[in-house]
């Protein structure tokens, strides 16, 4: 047995180390329009990533760009990533080979950056859409995007004035030689370049202007090489791995799945609002109707997608989810416990609505023009949501007498003559008023007394009255008929 176990051993260590370097690189393609499902996609990737104990994350990128919401986003997950992560720009037949606007700021996340040749990267100015076509952002959310690409710049020692002329039309861009070593900065920064090189005894000069006022930056792969923004040009994936002492063996590549797919899907407006709408008209179904039952499970799941979907994107944490449970609360405590309708209840429905608003941002309050636009478009949603539910809520009380499933919601009992009830008419009052008879019962308060020599219910105003009394009906109240002593005298 023991020398079985010692035959084992090389064996178990060869399959930990196997296991060990399957993990040791991984590879997240950024392709397409940066959205969020993008978003998704990456962070579920960089948390495989450390599960599997990778220590490098090559990103390769192709991509016109796409949401600053989303590039911000993906640029603070992977400047918080543990591995050394490198940005790749392949160019390939099925590739457009560049990686702009949001794609830059993705790249200069990076530690590193590799390029293809023929491949390019820079023009990050934000842009959105409106009817006149796509136009420039305001300043607010050019100053954000930028502050961003200067900080990634610094951060992974890239030159600084390079990232602000991709952001900035405004910047000008030129190159300068330290000891004939090419580099750029803007025309700000070049006098104290200057002195700092002859202080320390070195040779500056200065070369040509790569990016005037008024042109956003865009770099090719041997530009980006040349000014030694990028670690080198390379032809593929493989040359990449080489020159970084990865083996191919090690390399696990992510991939998109459906999951990605459905959460971009359900934190999109359209199916957001929808599932707003749906959801408050079951809680509120749920929490004026008797028992738990179908409207309550439906709020559940329906409210446990749009959080979840949401948490993966980044946006909910604790507050959100207090803030709608806890206008739940007061909702149920104005239904229940407080007649009408006031504090309680419209407190409840802002809180549900905050809630919601912030679970689709990663942000309280906006700061800056792209956040305003996103708060704006959650209010909307959940807006249009809330005032679909009230419709909705309202159809289908109006329509519950012919749908099967909520007949239980609905009081159908009828109190009819055929079952014993009646309603004494009104030409019937003033005949019975004055008429005396007997008690054929105890009156206690209530019981049977002869008028006319017909045996009617009476009841007195609270005496007790024997039976065999002459009594007198003093007043009729629907079907109360009030009997009293008649006074004999």
């Amino acid at each position: 047995m023991k020398k079985r176990l010692f035959k084992l051993i090389p064996i178990l260590v060869l399959f930990s180390a196997v296991c060990a370097e399957a993990a040791d690189v991984t590879v997240i393609p950024v392709n397409g329009e940066i959205d969020r499902s993008l978003t998704v996609f990456i962070r579920r990737s960089i948390e495989k990533a450390d599960n599997s104990g990778a220590d490098t994350i090559i990103f390769e990128i192709d991509t016109f760009g796409g949401l600053v919401e989303s590039a911000l986003q993906i640029a603070t997950l992977i400047g918080n990533a543990e591995q050394h992560t490198i940005a790749y720009i392949p160019a390939a037949p099925e590739t457009t080979g560049v990686s702009w606007s949001a794609g830059a700021l993705i790249s200069f996340a990076c530690n590193e950056i590799y390029m293809a040749p023929g491949t390019s990267i820079g023009a990050a100015a934000p842009v959105y859409s409106s009817a006149e076509g796509m136009k420039a952002a305001e300043e607010k959310t050019v100053s954000a995007v930028r502050g961003q690409m200067a900080a990634l710049a610094e951060k992974n020692g890239y030159p600084k004035a390079a990232a602000l002329a991709m952001v900035d039309a405004d910047t000008e861009l030129s190159e300068y030689f330290i000891n004939d070593i090419p580099s750029l900065a803007s025309a700000e920064e070049l006098p104290q370049i200057q002195t700092d090189a002859e202080k320390n005894g070195k040779t500056f000069r200065t070369g040509k202007t790569v990016s005037k006022p008024g042109k956003l930056l865009t770099l090719t792969a041997n530009e980006m090489a040349f000014y030694r923004i990028s670690s080198g040009t390379v032809e593929s994936r493989t040359e990449l791995l080489k020159l970084e002492g990865i083996e191919a063996d090690s390399v696990e590549t992510a991939e998109s799945s459906i999951p990605d797919s459905l959460i971009a899907l359900i934190t999109g407006s359209a199916l957001t609002t929808l599932l707003v709408i749906i959801g408050l008209a079951a809680v509120y179904i749920e929490i004026t109707s008797p028992g738990f039952g179908i409207p309550g499970t439906v709020a559940i799941i329906v409210f446990s997608i749009l959080f979840a979907s949401n948490a993966m994107l980044g946006n909910v944490g604790s507050l959100e989810i207090l803030l709608f449970l806890a206008g739940v609360a007061l909702l149920a405590v104005e239904i229940f416990i407080i007649p009408g309708f006031g504090a309680a209840g419209i407190s409840g429905i802002v809180l549900i609505a905050v809630g919601l608003v912030l679970a689709g941002q990663d942000f309280v309050l906006p700061e800056v023009d792209w956040q305003y636009d996103l708060f704006k478009q959650n209010i909307i949603n959940v807006g249009i949501g809330t005032l679909g539910s009230i419709i909705l809520v309202g159809v289908i009380f109006l329509l519950f007498p012919r749908i099967g499933v909520f007949n239980r919601l609905v009081l159908k009992t009828e109190e009819t003559p055929a079952s014993g009830f009646t309603v004494q008419k009104v030409n019937t009052d003033s005949a019975l008023i004055g008429k005396t008879g007997t008690a054929a019962t105890d009156l206690r308060p209530a019981g049977k007394a002869e008028i006319d020599g017909e045996l009617i219910t009476v009841e007195s105003s609270g005496e007790y009255i024997e039976k065999g009394t002459v009594v007198i009906i003093t007043g009729v109240n629907g079907n109360r008929i009030i009997a009293s002593k008649a006074d004999m005298t």
